[in-house]
């Protein structure tokens, strides 16, 4: 079984909200309309994203689903910048770790109704897949879901990275090096990319205190899809999940405001609103 037909079987939006947003999709003029669903880890955004391409092709329409995470740089780029700028930027993730060119190329092909190959990412191998194993789309598509953590949001004030606001932070960056890097990216480099798309819905949880529980059942569920996959410990997530506390917070301030839909849930993923 894969890990989207594993998710897809036990955790799903409900068919309305799905239609919902699939129709408020296809409601804008662009020739081929970009949803960008946000929400932090384990939120469910990628279950969301495959129901709403799925709910596409049951109406006959051309499909297909990205994440920000396909756009990881590779390895080797990472090393690089451990060693020029900071080695927390070895840890794939936040702003600064993705290469915005390919992702504005496949969109521009994608929304020009080009020919394109979808860049994918091995979280396993912590390396893009070879390009020779990328999905070919040979027909244009009639839309393009694209999900990730931190889609639209917007960088921090400079005042606000002074503090560290975990024990990463704290330990690994006291200097606030690689925050004040990563937030320089985000303010300069990623505003382009989130005007490529044409509606935004945010799934909105409680409170970051939800995430690393969260994150952790998507762990789980993973292995459960994939038994012979390496998973992290509890230590090693809780650990992992601070690289991304900072943005998420920031994401969980402005997005309620920036989104064109907000999807509040519950401590256990239920929409309250």
């Amino acid at each position: 079984m894969s890990v989207a037909a594993y998710i897809l079987r036990n955790k799903g939006f409900p068919d309305a909200l799905v239609a919902q947003a699939l129709d408020d999709a296809l409601a804008v003029t662009a020739t081929v309309p970009v949803l960008a669903i946000s929400g932090l880890q384990g939120s469910g955004k990628s279950t969301l994203a495959a129901q709403v391409v799925a709910l596409a092709q049951e109406r006959g329409l051309r499909a297909a689903a990205l994440s920000i995470d396909d756009f990881y740089l590779t390895r080797a780029q990472r090393q690089r910048l451990a060693r020029q700028v900071h080695p927390l930027l070895l840890t794939r993730g936040p702003p600064g770790t993705h290469d915005l060119p390919l992702a504005h190329a496949t969109l521009q092909a994608i929304t020009a109704r080009q020919p394109v190959a979808l860049p994918r990412f091995d979280k396993l191998a912590d390396e893009r897949v070879p390009e020779a194993q990328w999905a070919q789309c040979h027909e244009p598509l009639d839309l393009l879901v694209f999900e990730g953590w931190f889609l639209g949001t917007p960088a921090q004030a400079d005042s606000e990275l002074d503090t560290p606001l975990n024990a990463l932070e704290r330990e690994a960056d006291a200097d606030g090096r690689w925050r004040r890097w990563c937030n320089q990216a985000l303010a300069g480099q990623y505003p382009a990319l989130w005007q490529r798309c044409d509606r935004l819905w945010f799934l909105q949880p409680p409170d970051f205190a939800v995430v690393p529980r969260w994150r952790w059942q998507q762990e789980q569920n993973l292995q459960a899809a994939q038994p012979e996959r390496s998973s992290m410990s509890r230590a090693q997530l809780e650990r992992f999940v601070q690289y991304y506390e900072r943005v998420s917070r920031q994401a969980l301030r402005t997005l309620p405001a920036l989104a064109d839909r907000v999807v509040v849930l519950d401590e256990q993923r239920r929409i309250v609103s």
